[in-house]
């Protein structure tokens, strides 16, 4: 074989945040602290497996009928039908109509990408560019997914840094001045990285933009449940908009709500103006993942659909939930009351609290986030996010003095 065969193949940078995760791993001091991965983890430190999902592996272990055939090309139809009626609601009158086309995928991020591949073969775009708006910031993955498959990614503003909070008027402007069909990615709830989400009111207003000028809705919901601790809460945005008659598609993950996170559990709801048309997109959608992965993997798709499916397995999953959740809320309440009772950092740090789910923008410069990194050992973001779950009882004091010193110049 010629040495000269890959010559030209660039070396690529590493993940940042896998990049991150080995830097702790690899570092020995016995206060290290990783605020980097998007995990959850208990007050220990320690991966939790929810108690339901053991419950529903013993059921799973313990069904004699139960083999290792094929999939459908779009997945078990026991999990589709019941991860539909987990976002868009049990009444969802799309649903009924026979408007929606659901497919598994592999997690969150294989829904992604299988309708930014779909989009990209079918959607009617509304110049020669097939172009996507990605918030500003937004996950890492993003860009990347759409390069992928041929689109270009636009930014709009989402983030704004003076308030630690949302761009409510940059974010409507570039709904307004988009041209009319574009496609708008938009986080569900829960967004990642900077845990701003718009309210109630705010929802009302950008759907009415969507709607007036006929904006394609591509929704990406990774943490349902694990925002706030209430499904349904957490899918409020995306069955308001459905409701409201938007043009969308949902990206749907299990890998936080349920921590299964190396299963790779998620689904692609496309929700269309009628049963025929809902037909035609899922047989395409067939063709497409027929040639990517052929069937969508069992086992986490048959611990979902028996947790979902169970009315007690149900409501014991929503106490996880609930647990995870206010572990991650208390958590910030307890962060906020150091740094402003305690230590009386300089800032203000009501966003610390106002944020919501598993990340949170400190609003920290790169300076500072580097410098808790080399000089206190905690693994962090250079753009200051931090992950909630990795901070506990054993470490948060540790995490924030470290951080008030950082803000004071004297880390």
């Amino acid at each position: 074989m010629s040495s000269e065969l890959w010559q030209n193949v660039p070396l690529a940078p590493p993940d940042s945040i896998f990049k991150l995760t080995a830097a702790y791993k690899a570092d020995t001091f016995d206060k290290k602290v990783n605020l980097g991965v998007g995990a959850y983890r208990d007050d220990n430190d320690k991966p939790w497996i929810l108690p339901v999902v053991r419950k529903a592996e013993e059921i799973l272990l313990n069904t004699p009928a139960l083999d290792h055939e094929y999939l459908p090309i779009t997945g078990l139809p026991e999990f589709t039908i019941a991860a539909a009626k987990l976002i868009l609601g049990p009444d969802s009158s799309a649903i009924a109509e026979g408007r929606v086309t659901t497919v598994q995928t592999i997690s969150g991020t294989g829904a992604n990408h299988l309708g930014a591949l779909f989009l990209s073969r079918f959607y009617q775009w509304s110049g020669d560019k097939k172009e996507v708006y990605l918030s500003d910031p937004t996950w890492a993955n993003h860009p990347a997914i759409f390069n992928n498959v041929g689109i270009a990614s636009l930014y709009y503003p989402y983030y704004d840094p003076k308030t630690i909070g949302l761009n409510f008027d940059g974010f409507l402007s570039s709904l307004k001045s988009a041209p009319s069909g574009s496609v708008f990615l938009i986080h569900a709830c829960a967004h990642n990285p900077t845990g701003v989400d718009p309210t109630r009111d705010q929802w009302d207003a950008i759907a009415k933009i969507m709607l007036d000028k006929g904006h394609y809705g591509f929704f990406d919901c990774a943490y349902q449940g694990f925002a706030s601790g209430d499904l349904d809460n957490d899918a409020w945005a995306v069955r308001f908009f459905v409701d409201k008659g938007v043009n969308m598609l949902i990206c749907q993950s299990f890998a936080k709500n349920a921590g299964l996170y190396g299963e790779r559990v998620g689904a692609l709801h496309v929700v269309s103006p009628n049963k025929e048309a809902a037909e035609r997109v899922k047989s395409q959608l067939s063709v497409l993942q027929r040639s990517e992965i052929s069937n969508p993997p069992s086992y986490g798709a048959r611990i979902v659909t028996l947790i979902l499916n169970d009315p007690a397995l149900f409501d014991e999953w929503k106490r996880d939930i609930s647990t995870m959740a206010g572990r991650i809320i208390d958590m910030r309440k307890e962060l906020f009351k150091i740094l402003t009772e305690e230590l009386h950092t300089p800032g203000n740090w009501d966003h610390i609290v106002n944020q919501i789910g598993m990340f949170s923008f400190t609003g920290i410069t790169p300076e500072q986030s580097k410098a808790l990194t080399e000089k206190a050992h905690i693994y962090l973001t250079v753009n200051g996010r931090i992950s909630m779950t990795g901070l506990n009882r054993n470490n948060i004091r540790y995490f924030a003095t470290s951080l008030d010193a950082a803000v004071r110049g004297t880390l």
